[in-house]
């Protein structure tokens, strides 16, 4: 099996930065004491840099955890994401899951040939376009889809044990706003 980015390492390290000297503020929310301390000398306000960072350190531990558990199952967590969706949605052209996956075509083209060549994807023209090809799971990808998907439910609700549903939401709905103004400056 190919190693992947993911390494224990690599979480060790994004969780000796961010988890082990969290402290709390006094109303009970989190807060990395190291970031305030390099920031206190400049004397400026520090929520957008808290919560932003929070974001950063959220987002890579997340990744690393996906990685990790992609990697048990002899795969990346990018192509579990396209086995994901094509279980999910059924076959579909490359550049529509280029899209869905929030990713370039080249990558997908890739993650596509190496999951064809593993036997888990194959490639099929699209009855209504001739110049599209879809992906679509083979047996063997819907099999070994299948014996995994449930797992990857369960590991996403371990990573968010103790979040109530309404915080859920409002996590969802910061995140996305994040995203949305990060579209504007980038479309700018």
């Amino acid at each position: 099996m190919k190693s992947f980015t993911m390494n224990d390492t690599d979480l060790k390290h994004t969780i000796s930065r961010i988890g082990w000297k969290l402290e709390q503020d006094e109303k009970g929310r989190l807060f990395h004491p190291d970031l305030r301390a390099m920031f206190d000398p400049l004397k400026v306000e520090l929520g957008a840099i808290e919560a932003l960072s929070a974001v950063h350190f959220a987002g890579r531990s997340v990744h690393l955890l996906q990685e990790r558990w992609a990697e048990q199952h002899g795969l990346s967590e990018g192509r579990l994401g396209v086995l994901f969706r094509l279980y999910r949605c059924g076959d579909m052209p490359l550049g529509d899951l280029a899209n869905d996956l929030d990713s370039t075509p080249r990558n997908i083209t890739g993650l596509v040939d190496h999951l064809e060549k593993d036997g888990l994807v194959e490639r099929v023209p699209d009855a209504t376009d001739r110049r599209s090809i879809r992906a679509r799971l083979t047996a063997a990808g819907r099999q070994r889809i299948e014996s995994i998907w449930r797992e990857g439910l369960e590991r996403q609700s371990e990573i968010v044990e103790g979040i109530s549903k309404d915080d859920l939401a409002q996590l969802r709905h910061l995140c996305l706003l994040l995203v949305e103004n990060a579209r504007k400056e980038l479309g700018k």
